[in-house]
């Protein structure tokens, strides 16, 4: 059945292939990705009187708590049937370790835990760009037999703001990335709850502050010797050395509060940062 669009229109394309799964589980976690895709497939399937979609959010220490808020905004706004579970990757000596491939812990019990509330078929919000990256989330979704519809539709991230901004969802159409606040601490380092929550308070606290700067990315980086504010170079090079150092003691009081003690530094904003990988001979 068309909804108005050409065949080859994104939105026509997904139409097609959402209408072939009966019964939808769709993983959502607060990002761009996710929500539209949900916002999809609920629409889509409620107009064409299928009803069973059901979405997932999970929730942890991980989870940045506006994540969720917007989740249940959208749910009682579009009426979605939302489920929120807890994953259980912190009980997870694999995942908590930090290492490399952490992702594929992380989604590993993300969609076993799906799995064991449904037997319907579990869908991501992964998008083509998604597949130039190092994800090894990617893997744990093959063995759960996870489908991206994105993916499989051929759209790249930001063919999905452009559905977003179509769908009228203007609010993610504008959402930077940020992927979960286990992320932002440096490979080897053991995920704690506490820390992470120093990582999301620094970050609330520098959104605040830099909000005249209007950076497009900003991130709390955890490293074994420091703490890192990540921001784009644009944004970096307005802020002067008063402004720095006054910002600097900031959260340097702050991670005092939290009980951590390390030199804090500002740095130009590097995508998967945090991650490191071994050096491979040439």
């Amino acid at each position: 059945m068309s909804i108005g669009f050409p065949a080859t229109h994104p939105i026509e394309r997904l139409h097609r292939l959402l209408g072939n799964i009966d019964r939808l589980a769709v993983a959502v976690s607060g990002g761009v990705d996710s929500m539209t895709l949900a916002t999809l497939a609920h629409r889509f399937r409620s107009s064409a009187m299928k009803a069973e979609t059901t979405m997932f959010h999970a929730v942890s220490p991980a989870v940045p708590g506006d994540a969720t808020a917007r989740v249940q905004e959208y749910a009682e706004r579009e009426r979605w049937h939302l489920r929120i579970v807890d994953a259980g990757e912190f009980k997870d000596e694999n995942y908590r370790a930090n290492p490399l491939n952490r992702c594929y812990f992380c989604k590993t019990n993300l969609y076993s835990t799906i799995a064991q509330h449904t037997g319907w078929q579990i869908v991501s919000g992964a998008n083509t760009d998604d597949l130039g990256e190092y994800r090894p989330g990617l893997i744990a979704a093959k063995e759960h037999n996870v489908r991206h519809p994105f993916v499989e539709a051929n759209i790249d991230k930001a063919t999905v703001r452009g559905l977003a901004h179509t769908l009228g969802l203007h609010d993610l159409a504008e959402l930077p990335s940020s992927p979960c606040l286990s992320s932002r601490v440096e490979t080897g380092i053991r995920v704690e709850p506490q820390l992470l929550a120093l990582v999301n308070d620094i970050e609330q606290m520098m959104r605040e502050q830099l909000a005249p700067y209007k950076p497009l990315n900003l991130r709390c980086r955890i490293r074994s010797n420091l703490v890192a504010i990540e921001v784009d170079a644009a944004c970096l090079n307005q802020i002067g050395e008063a402004e720095r150092s006054r910002l600097v003691t900031l959260v340097a009081h702050r991670c005092t509060a939290h009980g951590v003690n390390s030199l804090v530094t500002f740095a130009p904003y590097r995508v998967g940062s945090a991650f490191l990988h071994e050096r491979r001979a040439s």
